[in-house]
């Protein structure tokens, strides 16, 4: 009798959480792991460059797909997994406060990545052998609702947590108002070696002087301007506030060792200098200093931003500080520049934060690893043990490896298989580079071309509101597609996953502070994304069929991360060369391939359709 009952355990005991568990480290590696290394200061090229390769585990997993099937159980490789991808979390929680964290943490994502990709061979074929026919059709709505579920956690919940957690670990934020006054002196100027700091008894804080700043409308000798800039850029990097990584926070226009082909890119496609009035004037510049009130035990980072107000009023230095125990008696500048056109009295607001992002992600990892240590307990004793569930056996004289490549040949021997090739690399060619930087760009200050989102408010933007309306689209586009069929819906799935790109043109243009438009924007975007995706799952099923459609679907899965490897890669140093505007205009370009293939490809216009025994 107990064996019985461990043979068919109750499906709502165990496909709920497989699912969510299942969702949880792709969603870290794809998206957490982006706004993480964002917060710690890693440039754009390198987030989109590294974080692009861990596509790589799902772009090949097919190639191991047959060592889950052949070696061990389907449970064992489940449980095994999750024990790993517990080891994973781990590693990048410990490895976060080293000097070469970078390195260290992306090692461990890598770990983390493979034994994801691992786990999910194991979940969808452990899934087909647990649950009757029956069972199966039933619970596909279930695993994928969890599976969102997985999403919104990840990018939402987790990151808010993070934000939370940055916001009440570290230091107060200060406050700086910056007024346009056409009545006041010309120009100020603050001599660094004239600044003596003293230590202040008491907690440690972030000291602003001045707090309140007024700046000249008049304008300002261009030579003295650059003069002026090139003095406080030298002394904030000789006196060690910026790091190797966050030297991308400089805009790209004062970048040196560019290649010619990156000088071309820049100049041709680059986003144009704001203008200056004739001859040798450019607008006025005010300067800020910040300092700690004594010596600090650990390294503080210091990121500074306009919160609110005329956006004629722009910070050109001075976006992020590390404060240490050698320089945080010593004043780390910041500079702020009129826009030349400004004539009347005008304000802004900037923040400055001080809020501990290593120890933030360092406790959310934490409670991850703690999390999938649960996973591993609970699913080790509550999943099934299916008589079906064993090592795939052979019969006597074949081959495995002769089998193995025998289902790849079949597959690339399809009618059209470069035409479903291509259609699988590029229909999401705009979206593959989009994701990778909408994270970057909601985050990033306003003067980097960001609309300079908090964590935490990243976290409900992206993570909360994005995803459930990523959930509804997807969920209206397969009640749509089961009615109609692919093929009535294609074209306008097609237009659905691409027009709403445009949206991010609209935001770096504007630069809006309503929030309620910032999660307007995000939510259409989100919701068209999943809209149109519905119609390359069906497109991947549909180029599945035939005797071997696990493998087969396993294959286009490689080629549908393929697509989202390679041009993610390249996305972030393209971003830096053009900015973000110009970047996001380059997305919609490049939807256009995927509207050019869509109409070589050869669909069934039944496929989809909800027959008539299905439903009865």
């Amino acid at each position: 009798m107990q064996k019985k009952r461990a043979e068919r355990r109750n499906p709502w005991a165990w496909v709920p959480s497989l699912y969510y568990a299942e969702g949880i480290p792709y969603v870290i590696v794809m998206t957490v792991a982006v706004v993480m290394y964002k917060k710690l200061g890693i440039s754009n090229t390198d987030i989109a460059l590294y974080t692009s390769w861990l596509y790589l585990p799902w772009v090949i997993k097919p190639l191991w797909s047959p060592i889950v099937d052949i070696l061990r159980t389907k449970r064992f490789w489940i449980v095994l997994m999750q024990l790993i991808v517990g080891a994973g979390l781990a590693g990048v929680a410990l490895t976060i406060p080293l000097p070469n964290y970078f390195q260290y943490t992306l090692a461990f994502l890598w770990l983390l990545a493979f034994s994801s990709a691992t786990h999910d061979i194991a979940a969808d074929g452990f899934y087909m052998l647990g649950l009757s026919k029956h069972d199966q059709a039933f619970f596909v709505g279930i695993r994928s609702t969890f599976y969102r579920l997985a999403m919104i956690t990840g990018q939402g919940l987790l990151v808010i947590l993070a934000g939370y957690f940055e916001s009440t670990t570290g230091l107060p934020p200060v406050d700086i108002s910056v007024y346009s006054k056409p009545s006041d002196e010309k120009i100020q100027f603050l001599n660094p070696d004239s600044i003596v700091i003293n230590g202040v008894e008491g907690e440690l804080k972030v000291l602003a002087e001045p707090a309140e700043l007024h700046i000249s409308t008049a304008p300002l000798l261009k030579s003295e301007a650059d003069s002026l800039l090139k003095l406080y850029r030298e002394w904030n990097a000789s006196h060690g506030f910026y790091t190797i990584e966050e030297s991308a926070g400089k805009s790209t226009t004062e970048k040196e060792g560019l290649s010619d082909f990156e000088m071309f890119i820049k100049d041709t496609f680059g986003q144009e200098e704001k203008p200056v009035p004739s001859g040798n004037y450019t607008g006025n510049i005010g300067v800020i200093y910040f300092h700690l009130s004594n010596s600090p035990e650990e390294e503080v980072v210091v990121t500074f931003g306009q919160e609110k107000g005329d956006n004629s009023i722009s910070l050109i230095e001075g976006t992020r500080f590390t404060f240490n125990q050698i320089n945080w008696n010593k004043p780390a500048f910041a500079v702020i520049k009129l826009d030349p056109k400004l004539e009347t009295e005008s304000s802004a607001v900037f923040a400055a934060r001080a809020g501990n992002i290593p120890l933030s992600w360092i406790i959310t990892f934490s409670i991850l690893t703690a999390l999938f240590l649960v996973f591993f307990i609970y699913h080790k004793f509550i999943l099934p043990y299916p008589k079906t569930d064993k090592p795939a056996v052979r019969e006597e004289g074949t081959g495995i490896f002769s089998e193995f490549i025998r289902t790849f040949v079949l597959f690339f021997k399809k009618k059209k298989i470069g035409i479903i090739i291509t259609f699988l690399l590029l229909y999401r060619l705009g979206e593959s580079q989009l994701v990778k930087l909408a994270g970057p760009f909601l985050l990033d200050t306003r003067e980097l071309g960001g609309l300079g989102l908090t964590t935490g408010e990243f976290g409900l933007v992206y993570g909360t509101i994005g995803i459930l309306s990523l959930t509804l689209g997807g969920i209206l586009g397969g009640l749509l597609a089961s009615k109609h069929g692919l093929k009535y819906w294609l074209w306008w799935m097609l237009i659905a996953i691409n027009l709403p790109n445009t949206v991010y043109v609209y935001l770096s243009t504007v630069q809006p502070e309503s929030f309620f438009i910032v999660n307007l924007c995000v939510a259409i975007e989100q919701f068209g994304y999943g809209f149109g995706f519905t119609a390359y799952m069906l497109y991947m099923i549909y180029v599945s069929e035939g005797d071997h459609k696990t493998a087969h679907f396993a294959i286009t899965t490689g080629f549908m991360a393929l697509g989202m490897m390679i041009p993610g890669m390249m996305s972030g140093w393209l971003q830096e060369l053009i900015g973000y505007q110009n970047f996001f205009v380059w997305v919609v370009i490049a939807t256009i391939p995927a509207f050019i293939i869509a109409r070589f490809i050869d669909l069934d216009p039944e496929f989809g359709k909800k027959s008539e025994n299905e439903s009865q």
